[in-house]
This record gives structure tokens, sequence and C-alpha cells, in this order.
């Protein structure tokens, strides 16, 4: 809006720098993410970090491993949405530290969404500006990206190897602890309504024990009281045993009031309740049957709707899975990419046996909106010189056909994507690369925008503002329920710093000589 109301270009000129095929690419992926989630597609991933788990140190490499592939597949923003909380919930369970697995959630998440061009945001604007396939940037990018998991992996070991230790050690020392931890993990951690409803049902029956015994102690020293005046008086026996009968009157009354107060909370039906005065149990000694010979005709017909309901979920997560499967196929055959994400989002869109409007809500028009608005803005600052007169100055000490020129890209890249973030990096400097590098060789150009890609993704583990994912998995594990943990700047700038130099520099090395 400024850049029209400025003059800086006009209305039509506005429109014309929106890129609609992004814009239509990151809607079909976020659709088709949407409806992974759904059909539950991230809570099999993150079974696979708890199944048959043999430490923390394997649990550190799982989360690596599967968040990265997610990534490279659902986007790693959807990827650190999903996963942050219940890796906080499996670490809190297991009694780690969480730090480590947080790390490695939104670290891997960045390196494994290089990988793929629906990975992440810029690596849609490259793939659609620069015209590489999805297969060809997949195989470019892949080898570095396998590595680079590897080598942070290795990092965070190294960096926690021993605090998760010390933990191991910790956790052997208060063996002898053990319940002691688990009642305090079950309050704090694993508190469900289910056992909420135990618990009060439990305290409920107390309860009415409690009142019980307290109405006999109340009548037995009111006995006792009158025992000790009857010696008194020959003629207060007769009150006395009168006294007496009707306490026990009493007793019966409330033992009977209580047993009809309890079975009327069951879905059995009436039973009658025999409770003795001794021990204050109940003894069900008949059940009414014509409530039984109900529920037995209602069983089958429950049971037929529950695997009628089952079938059908199903058959509709399996529709999901072949969809998204198909929609992979296509990208690795070389179809357009935006027109493949729109079909295979309106295919699932179309097969939902519900109202689409829940799934088509969960979009974030809001993102989609925000890159209408940076189109325009890097467009209308691209009209002003500067960005041309700066790259004037760095171009011909960036060239990459020496090693000096791509150390000089990469530091460039590193530091715009950490300081005007990753995608208007991408935007203002992917043309004029890949024009220095064309100038050289076809190969080189496409050589370029991989770099770019692989560059401008991976700066995102340097700081904690360096990329959405980073601040995705903070907000999420800082506002979780029940296992809350705030992920300092500090804290991930240690780790991110030498991650990030050391694997940009590997992945380069990589993706150069391919």
């Amino acid at each position: 809006m400024l850049m029209v109301l400025f003059q800086v270009m006009t209305p039509e000129e506005a429109y014309a720098a929106i890129d609609l095929p992004i814009l239509g690419l990151l809607f079909g992926t976020m659709v088709v993410s949407i409806f992974l989630e759904r059909a539950d597609m991230f809570q099999y991933l993150g079974s696979i970090l708890s199944w048959k788990s043999l430490g923390s140190k394997d649990l550190l490499f799982r989360v690596c491993l599967v968040s990265a592939v997610a990534s490279a597949l659902f986007t790693n923003d959807t990827t650190c949405v999903v996963l942050t909380e219940f890796i906080l919930k499996v670490a809190r369970q297991n009694n780690l530290p969480p730090q480590p697995f947080l790390l490695a959630l939104a670290s891997s998440s960045n390196i494994g969404s290089s990988a793929t061009p629906i990975g992440n945001p810029q690596n849609l604007v490259i793939a659609v500006t620069s015209g590489i396939s999805f297969g060809s940037f997949l195989f470019g990018i892949f080898p570095a990206m396998i590595v680079g998991v590897l080598t942070n992996t290795c990092i965070l070991l190294c960096y926690f190897w021993k605090y998760l230790s010390l933990e191991k050690d910790r956790d052997q020392e208060d063996a002898g602890h053990e319940v002691v931890v688990a009642d305090d993990e079950v309050s704090s951690h694993r508190f469900t309504p289910a056992r909420m409803s135990h618990v009060s049902s439990v305290n409920g029956d107390a309860d009415y024990m409690s009142e019980t015994m307290r109405r006999s102690d109340s009548m037995s020293r009111g006995g006792d009281t009158l025992r000790s005046r009857s010696y008194n008086s020959e003629g207060d026996r007769d009150i006395q045993v009168a006294i007496r009968s009707l306490r026990a009157s009493s007793m019966s009354q409330e033992m009977v009031e209580v047993s009809t107060v309890c079975d009327r909370g069951r879905d059995e039906g009436p039973r009658k309740v025999t409770r003795t005065t001794s021990h204050q149990r109940s003894v069900i000694i008949e059940d009414a049957p014509e409530k039984e010979a109900f529920h037995e005709k209602e069983k089958p017909q429950e049971e037929e709707e529950v695997k009628r309901k089952t079938w059908k979920e199903f058959v509709w997560k399996t529709a999901v899975y072949l969809t998204t499967l198909g929609m992979l196929i296509s990208l690795l055959m070389g179809l357009n990419m935006s027109w493949t994400a729109i079909t295979a989002a309106l295919v699932l869109l179309a097969l939902d046996f519900t109202d689409a409007q829940a799934c088509l809500e969960k979009v974030s028009y809001s993102l989609l909106i925000f890159f209408c608005g940076m189109f325009i803005t890097v467009d209308g600052f691209n009209r002003t010189g500067i960005p041309n007169a700066l790259w004037e100055l760095v171009e011909p000490h960036a060239r990459i056909d020496s090693a000096k020129g791509i150390a000089l890209l990469a530091v460039v890249i590193l530091v715009l994507s950490n300081v005007a973030s990753n995608v208007p990096t991408v935007l203002l400097l992917g043309t004029r690369v890949a024009a220095s590098a064309g100038a050289i060789s076809p190969a080189s150009e496409k050589k370029a925008w991989l770099i770019l890609a692989w560059v401008s993704t991976v700066a995102g583990n340097l700081t904690l503002l360096g990329s959405a994912a980073n601040l995705i998995v903070c907000e999420q594990a800082r506002r979780a329920q029940f296992h809350g943990y705030n992920l300092t700047f500090w804290s991930h700038l240690r780790f991110g710093v030498p991650s990030t130099i050391i694997i940009t520099a590997i992945g380069l090395l990589i993706v150069v000589s391919y």
C-alpha cells in the first residue's frame, strides 16, 4: 500500500509483482499438510520416537531424523507445530532435559526442509523462479541434507553428552525413590480426565463411608451418655432400650440410602445391595434381569456402529495418504508444481465426508497475505536501484567459479537471511546470483540456485530469530500446558553458531561437487 501511495509503483505494477504460482503452491501444500495432520500422520511419526527407545541418545537421534524427513515432505513449520509438544511430553516422561530435543527438532527441521521445493517457503520461490524440477532439486540437495542431519546430530550429542549422561546416572542413583518420582510425574504431566474421574469416584465412596462412620460415632456417643445416666434411675432403662433400637433402625436406613445413591450413579440398572456394619462393604446380591436384557439388545447395534465408523475412517485415511503419494510422484515426474499441489488439495477437499470449512479455516491466510506484501515490497525496493548498486560491489568477488567467491557468497546469504529473513533474501539475490553464474555456464546457474537454497535454509539455525520454525518451537514449548519449557535466545545461540557454520561448510562442498 505504501509503495502505491508514495508512487513508487502503480496499482497495476503492484498486482503484477505478486507471484500467483508461488501462492498457489504454498496454499496447496498447506491444505495437504492439514489433511495429513487430521489423518494422524504426525501421530504415527511421533510414535516412532518412543517405540523401543534405547535411551536418551537414541531418542535424540530419532528426533533429528524424523523431524528432517517430515520437514522435507510436509514443510518445517508444520512439523514443528505438531511435534513440539509431543517431544516435550516424551522427554518429561523419561526424566530427560528438554533443551537438546527442542534444539534437535528446530535445527533438523530447517536442515531437512532444504531437500525439497515444498520443504519451506524460500525453496518454493527458488523452484518456481528458477524452473528447476522437483527431482533435480531433490537430487541436488538431498545428499547434503543427509550429511547435514547426521553432522547436526553429532554436534548435539557432543554438546549435551555429559548432560545426558548425568541425567542417566541420576536416574540410577535415585532408583530407591522411583515411586515418589512416578507419582510426581503423573500429577504434573500425565493427569488425564479419566484418572480425575476415578479419583473423584473413590473420594465419593470415602465420603459416604466417613459420613456413615461419623453418624454411627455420634450415635454411639449419644448412647454412651444415656447409658451413664441410666444408672441413676431404674426407669431410664426403658428409654435406653428405645434409643438403641432407634439407632439401629436409623443406621439400617442410612445403609439403604447410601447404597441407593451409589447405584444410581451407574448405568447397570437397579441392584440390591447389602452393607455389613462391621466392614462397611457392599455386596451385590441381585441384578435386574430386565436391564441386562435391554443392554444385550443394544450391544450388537453399538458394535456395528463402531465397525462402520472405523471402516469409514480407514477408507478416508487411505484416500488422504494415496492422494499425497500421488502428488509426490507427480512432482517427481516433473509436472507443474503449483497445479499439482492445488489439484491434490482440491481432491482432498472433495473426498472429505464432512464440511471442508474446518480444514480451510486452518490455512494460514495471513502468511499468504504476507507473501503478497513481500512481493510488492521487494519489487518496489528493486526499483530504487539500491540492491543493484550493492550487488555490483559484491558480484566480482562472489562468483561461484572459485572457492573464495563461494565462501563470500555464502557469508552474504548467511548474514542477509538473519537480518532481513530468508525469503526476502532469496527474492533480492536470486535473479542476480543466477545471472552472475549463468555468465559462466548453464550448469553454474543451476548450481547457484542450489547454493542459495542450501545456505538460506541452514542460516535459519544461526539464531532463534533466524527462521519461523525456531520461533514456533520456542513458543509451543513455552505454552505447553503441563510440561512447558522456555528456550532462551542465548541457549540457542551457543549451539546455533558452531552448528550453522560447520553444517553450511560441509553442505557447500557437497552441493558444489554435484
